[in-house]
């Protein structure tokens, strides 16, 4: 924990009287990609909706950086170097690609590695395409514009939930590529998947939710070498 450039101790959050996570612990390292796998509704996108800001723990501690910033307003975490992509995209329709990706980049007020041409080089299809409304954009060139303008805003930690959800394969086989790129340029990466294969690719560790818990933490290397234990684990 001492090493973690994000720790969670003991989380537990609720949407009014409706409990969702129950003491959830967890860690990530810089440069690490760690996933949290589970069916739908067992707190993944709690988790990161807790660590964003966008929902106030209950009770516990998200520590970033030495810092406890559980119940930070989200402008803040995101200005502290957290960026999030959520399940639901939410482009600015009416707004260009380009005009998406410059607002990002004004409001983060960060500077770093990802400007307009390096987010073209990683998705080249937003670079054909940056004077198309987002309206008017696929489901995976609207996913890859969500990824590239939470980019803009240069994290040192980038939260995904769901990111492979509702795209087809081709599509997820590029996003795949687009984020094993991003790991390998050092970002440091905290996942949430239902896709188990999609997430195993990726991640150096995984940690199993059920029911707001954890059922199981560990590598991702032991699940993807053994077939008995992601069985019972996934119920796949």
């Amino acid at each position: 924990m001492m090493d973690a450039l994000l720790a969670i101790e003991d989380l537990h959050s609720a949407y009014g009287l409706s409990r969702v996570l129950f003491g959830i612990s967890l860690d990530i390292a810089a440069g690490e990609c760690v996933c949290l796998l589970g069916r739908n509704g067992v707190g993944k996108t709690t988790t990161m909706r807790s660590v964003m800001g966008l929902l106030r723990p209950a009770s516990g501690r998200v520590v970033w950086k030495g810092t406890d910033i559980a119940g930070w307003a989200p402008h803040r975490v995101a200005r502290a170097g957290i960026g999030f992509v959520p399940e639901d995209r939410r482009v600015f329709a009416e707004l260009t690609v380009w005009e998406n990706l410059d607002i990002a980049a004004h409001a983060a007020r960060r500077s770093g590695h990802w400007t307009l041409d390096a987010v073209y080089e990683l998705f080249p299809k937003l670079g054909e395409l940056r004077n198309r409304r987002g309206g008017f954009l696929s489901g995976g060139e609207q996913q890859m514009l969500t990824i590239a303008r939470t980019l803009m805003g240069n994290p040192e930690l980038l939260l995904l939930d769901e990111p492979s959800e509702g795209l087809a394969p081709l599509v997820v086989e590029a996003l795949l590529a687009n984020i094993r790129a991003l790991k390998e340029q050092g970002l440091t990466i905290l996942l949430a998947e239902q896709g188990v294969d999609f997430s195993l690719t990726l991640a150096d560790r995984v940690y199993i939710l059920e029911k707001g818990s954890i059922r199981h933490s560990g590598s991702a290397a032991e699940l993807r070498d053994d077939v008995a234990l992601r069985d019972r684990l996934l119920a796949l």
